[in-house]
């Protein structure tokens, strides 16, 4: 699985409009969270508005993964983006009934959080995240641009889209990121992980589904424009994917 949830980046906002963004965003990222479909049927309808008597707009697979926008938690109806890079992408609305919040499944605590460094541990299972400061000087020969408006901006970084740097420079990157499971070793694909940049360790979780035997590392990155959520997923000791998307 690999999705991708895009929304339109903004290219350049004045000082109030950049304080009001970040207002808004802190608000969004208050509840806004990834979440499976789950239902008996194999699938869920998305609705155009929160009801069930509206248009349905598209169906999703049980077992998919969704982005959530919803600011109030007791909702029961979700507005949600969906895409993938074979799926025409949807926005709309499904019931709550529908869906399992990944942050309900049982989280895998840290053990060791710093600005370099992630450590997940939960009985056989151990999570590695590392990063580092980004030498732009030794990659820039990999990175293609665009000019937008009177600003040349960085799009495109050994030909994937850039991650969490709104077309600036980045300054930190992944270097790895390893779950060890039992004696077995999944090593997170290097062209997963090269295009994401300025990530945050502490907004870092890890999650385990025991009954289906999946584990979920979600990432919550950046800051302002250049914020981004990640997910990957490592099922039944095998790197599924991940999924991305903005969180406005």
């Amino acid at each position: 699985m690999t999705g991708i949830f895009t929304r339109l980046k903004p290219v350049a906002l004045k000082t109030k409009k950049i304080f009001l963004f970040a207002a808004a965003l802190s608000i969004q990222l208050s509840f806004a969270q990834f979440a499976k479909v789950v239902d008996k049927d194999g699938y869920v309808n998305v609705r155009k508005n929160a009801d069930a008597k509206s248009n349905i707009v598209g169906k999703i697979n049980s077992g998919e993964i969704l982005y959530i926008f919803s600011e109030d938690a007791n909702e029961s109806w979700l507005n949600i983006d969906y895409n993938t890079e074979k799926e025409k992408p949807l926005t709309g609305y499904v019931h709550r009934s529908r869906v399992k919040f990944i942050e309900s499944y049982d989280e895998i605590p840290s053990t060791e959080k710093n600005a370099n460094k992630g450590v997940f541990m939960s009985g056989n299972i151990k999570v590695n995240i590392v990063s580092g400061p980004f030498d732009y000087s030794q990659h820039k020969k990999d990175f293609s641009s665009a000019k937008h408006g009177d600003n040349q901006q960085l799009e495109k970084y050994k030909g994937q889209e850039i991650w969490g740097t709104d077309g600036l420079i980045p300054k930190t990157y992944y270097e790895s990121i390893t779950v060890q499971i039992g004696n077995k070793t999944i090593q997170i694909p290097q062209k997963e992980i090269e295009n994401l940049f300025n990530g945050d360790t502490a907004a870092t979780h890890c999650y385990f589904d025991v009954n289906n035997d999946m584990l979920y590392i979600t990432m919550n990155n950046s800051e302002g424009a250049g914020a981004y959520v990640a997910l990957f997923i490592v099922e039944k000791g095998k790197y599924k994917g991940r999924v991305l998307a903005l969180p406005f």
